[in-house]
């Protein structure tokens, strides 16, 4: 089944055009989060400030309560009593200082547990450190038991696009789930994918996710929910542990991240959907085999991505992220720790990745191990956004990335004539996805020590996933370290001309200073075309290159000018 998009709303909606924020991709050589190991906590992004035995870590009595809600800016430090539903409204700011802890009233019949909901037009300024993370806790004690689904989580609801209205559909608002009310304080949807709320910086999230009615399904709060974040957002190093629903979820919005933990949660480890275009790199997702979603029919997944819950699933803009540097540890872990191989009678652990309803959800560069299944992809609209994309805005990449051999099933058969096992290991080879290596031959440092003992996820320098990284897909549009500095390289202009092109077309740049240049052609799979030039030397100044087009098809590339390892791309379209 092959997707037809108007023009016009696949291009406003393309992700290739989210390059607003400061976001910028870290090229690396190596697979997964983590680098080969120097033995100094310089290269371990965890160090200092992630929590792996959160259950028995005693913290101090709260001296002061946050509660009802918070409408002027307003700062916090110490220990904080989270005392039932806050909401920071009317465009307020709540800042919390480095260190700071929130306990946060446990769930009861009341349905009040804690949870922090940053409204609309508000700001969050949660700045921590490594040595000073700030906490999000249950306020239960060692004593008396800490949980998965103690209270709320974190709510950030910001004024991005997404692609569904079940408030309003002009422009789309909807209201965040979880939640059985319609306060509109609650809403999340708009027209500004730049849109700030504020930052979130070396912080946990311990034993979030209440099931406010444990008999419907998606009443759950998450550990952190982003509903329309905008990419002015600033989100990295975030722990969330043992989560009674997802760890993260991003529902529409643009908001970009990094070094991100999901540790030991009860469902999925990251859940995309409504549109969301952001790009995530570095990222840890590890499970735990006697956790899992036990509401009927659940899943519990690294990652599950949909773009909307309404058959067909074309609402734009597609849920259409990028992950990059990732590593996902299933429950069965190397087959020896984390369940020993074999998990509980009645587990509901599944894939690594559960992608359906016609997202679009790219992933490089990863590492995942220890999962009963490696890839699912459901609905035929899925598969065609891998397999046959229609418009540059459905391609859909899973490459450059090892889904090792002790995964008994690396794929799930959703349609006995397409997506078969053939099929699979075809677009694996073409995809460079590893599925012959051993968790051995990956060789972590000690990635599998007991749960609740700090591990090391870092490489050996024998690791084979210590090579192997790539960003030349157009899916990295959008930023590369340096690139924020691009314009002491490439001055101030590189466009094509005429664009769209027929024939031919014009490739002219401004570099600062004699260079050698890079320029290459690529098609909307990522796929390289035609070399232009490769380290040839330009000089100071304005510079042209004609590209002859005559023999490329109709349709969408993109042409990659790199100079002095600083990289820009630009879109060109062929019309004939």
């Amino acid at each position: 089944m092959k997707k037809i998009y108007l023009s016009a709303a696949a291009l406003l909606a393309c992700s290739f055009l989210n390059a607003q924020s400061a976001f910028t991709w870290d090229v690396t050589s190596y697979k997964g989060a983590f680098p080969v190991t120097d033995n100094t906590p310089a290269t371990d992004w965890t160090s200092g400030w992630a929590n792996w035995d959160p259950e028995n870590t005693n913290y101090a009595a709260p001296t002061s309560t946050i509660t009802g809600d918070i409408s002027t800016n307003t700062s916090i430090s110490g220990v904080v009593y989270l005392d039932g539903i806050v909401h920071v409204k009317n465009n307020a700011t709540l800042t919390i200082a480095a260190g700071t802890v929130i306990r946060c009233k446990p769930n009861d019949v009341s349905l009040t547990p804690g949870t922090l909901i940053i409204t609309k037009g508000s700001k969050i300024q949660a700045q921590g450190t490594a040595s000073q993370p700030i906490v999000f806790t249950s306020n239960n004690t060692v004593s008396n038991g800490r949980n998965p689904g103690d209270w709320g989580g974190v709510v950030i609801l910001g004024n991005g696009v997404i692609n569904t209205g079940g408030v309003s559909t002009n422009p789309n608002v909807s209201k965040v789930e979880g939640f059985a009310t319609t306060d509109p304080l609650r809403y999340y949807g708009g027209t500004n994918d730049a849109d700030n709320s504020g930052v979130l910086s070396y912080v946990r999230i311990e034993f979030a996710g209440v099931a406010l009615d444990p008999l419907q399904s998606n009443s759950e709060i998450n550990g952190l929910t982003l509903g329309g974040v905008g990419s002015g957002t600033k989100i990295d190093h975030v722990q969330v542990s043992f989560c009674g629903d997802d760890a993260f979820e991003w529902f529409g919005g643009t908001v970009d991240a990094k070094y991100l933990i999901a540790y030991r949660t009860t469902d999925d480890d990251f859940d995309t959907d409504f549109g969301f275009r952001g790009r995530v790199q570095f990222g840890l997702g590890v499970k735990d085999p006697n956790i899992w979603d036990a509401i009927s029919g659940g899943a519990s997944n690294g990652i599950e991505s949909d773009n909307n819950g309404t058959s067909p699933y074309l609402a734009l803009p597609l849920t259409k992220p990028v992950f990059s540097n990732f590593t996902f540890i299933g429950a069965k872990g190397d087959g020896t720790v984390y369940g020993a191989g074999t998990l509980p009678a009645g587990e509901a652990h599944e894939a690594f990745a559960h992608i359906r309803r016609n997202s679009s959800h790219s992933i490089f560069n990863s590492l995942i191990l220890g999962y009963e299944k490696g890839l699912r992809l459901q609905n035929a609209v899925t598969l065609d956004n891998f397999n046959a994309p229609s418009t540059a805005d459905s391609v859909a990449v899973i490459a450059n990335s090892n889904i090792t051999a002790e995964i008994p099933s690396t794929y799930i058969t959703e349609s006995a004539t397409v997506f078969t096992q053939n099929w699979y290991h075809t677009y694996a080879a073409a995809n460079n996805i590893d599925t012959v290596t051993t968790i051995a031959q990956i060789d972590f440092v000690a990635a599998f020590n007991a749960l609740g003992t700090t591990s090391d996820f870092r490489l050996k320098a024998t690791s084979t996933a210590s090579t192997g990284a790539t960003f030349t897909h157009p899916a990295f549009v959008g930023g590369f370290t340096g690139i924020n500095e691009v314009s002491s390289v490439i001055k101030n202009s590189f466009v094509l001309y005429p664009n769209p092109a027929s024939e031919n077309t014009t490739i002219a740049f401004d570099i600062a200073e004699k260079n050698k240049v890079s320029v290459s052609v690529y098609d909307v799979l990522g796929n390289l075309v035609s070399i232009v030039s490769q380290d040839n030397e330009f000089e100071k100044g304005n510079n042209t290159i004609s590209l002859n087009t005559s023999n490329l098809s109709s349709g969408i590339y993109y042409i990659s000018l790199e100079v002095n390892g600083a990289k820009e791309t630009k879109k060109l379209v062929i019309n004939k």
